[in-house]
């Protein structure tokens, strides 16, 4: 190895360093060794962390892991590099830092990057539905929401092109036959030409009901949200996806994250009610962050009410299509199958119900 190096991702650190997912001390410690020199391996303590379903996610710390200077450290999944754009992802956290809204990202390495430990804990999935918590959640999504990128040149909205790119995929990952596939789930997922008809409903009907494009977190679900009780905050964490997409996209594809992912249950989609009071406090953050009156009309929030529900449905359809992908190379002890099969299943439960919906 030849130590570390700049490379032109932002002047950040990069490592030439490989870790070995399944035994990963002796790597984790040649990267703290340049990021904290001041450290004694002997002293180092590692926590993995199990949430991901998939990388793998280790805190490095000295001491206690709440205490500053702790580094997160993630071991990219077998394969992800088909799906993730890892060069966008270390823009998203340089700019999501640069605004308040992000850790620091310390170094890139082989198989992965190391950033900034965000002190408090990963929220649980029964939090959701307390208001004081939700309404954190709002606020900060309406301010990430509000990030402006310092250029004339026009954003570029990523749904179409990374859904087509996951249908591709998917499209190339089942036409192999020598590949060992489950019987459940070709039997239970629809036909790649039943797919590629859906994206472009979708795409058909979603482009045309006018919600903006800004910058997103595009997977909000609960492990990526860390609550931070004695300061009374949250911040979110992992920007392997995130890029400019739709508003509606984001809140919507939240929105299908209270279900779950291991034991995926959309009786727990939240309700319209708390849908509501969730929107105007997305709304009254997201005004007062671009600079507008911070009042919220009844009409605003019909409004984005109808957009999320849409969108929601394009939430469903695109991680159906990750999942099938996850499937296919994923190393991971996970379910993807079956998580498969029950995002398409939602999605057509609910399509003509949210088409039906109206904006005035």
């Amino acid at each position: 190895m030849d130590g570390g190096s700049k490379c032109p991702r932002g002047q950040l650190l990069h490592l030439d360093v490989c870790v070995d997912e399944q035994k990963p001390r002796g790597g984790v410690l040649e990267l703290l060794g340049r990021l904290r020199p001041q450290w004694k391996p002997q002293d180092i303590k590692m926590k993995v962390f199990t949430e991901g379903i998939t990388n793998q996610l280790m805190g490095c710390f000295v001491g206690s892991l709440q205490e500053s200077g702790a580094v997160l450290v993630r071991v990219y999944g077998r394969m992800t590099e088909l799906y993730v754009d890892r060069e966008r992802e270390v823009e998203m956290f340089q700019i999501l830092h640069t605004h308040n809204c992000g850790p620091q990202i310390y170094c890139s390495f082989r198989n992965g990057i190391c950033y900034e430990f965000v002190r408090g804990t990963v929220l649980d999935d029964t939090l959701l539905t307390q208001p004081a918590i939700y309404r954190l959640i709002a606020t900060e999504m309406g301010k990430i929401h509000s990030i402006k990128l310092e250029s004339d040149n026009p954003v570029e909205n990523i749904l179409w092109k990374k859904m087509a790119q996951f249908l591709k995929l998917v499209h190339n990952a089942l036409s192999n036959t020598t590949a060992p596939h489950s019987s459940k789930l070709l039997q239970e997922i629809p036909s790649i030409e039943t797919l590629s008809d859906e994206m472009e409903t979708l795409k058909r009907h979603l482009s045309q009901i006018g919600s903006p494009t800004v910058l997103c977190h595009n997977d909000l679900l609960t492990k990526n949200i860390i609550y931070d009780n004695k300061e009374g905050m949250v911040r979110f964490i992992d920007y392997e996806y995130a890029d400019f997409n739709y508003q509606a996209f984001d809140i919507g594809n939240h929105f299908n994250e209270f279900a779950g992912t291991s034991d995926t249950d959309y009786s727990l989609y939240p309700r319209p009610e708390l849908q509501r009071d969730w929107l105007t406090a997305y709304l009254e953050s997201y005004k007062h962050s671009v600079g507008l009156e911070a009042t919220v009309t009844e009409l605003e929030v019909q409004k984005l009410y109808v957009q999320v529900c849409k969108f929601s449905l394009a939430s469903n359809f695109l991680w159906g299509l990750w999942a099938i992908l996850q499937a296919r190379y994923s190393s991971i002890d996970f379910d993807f199958e079956r998580y498969a099969i029950t995002r398409f299943d939602y999605y057509f439960e609910k399509k003509e119900e949210y088409f039906g919906l109206t904006l005035s």
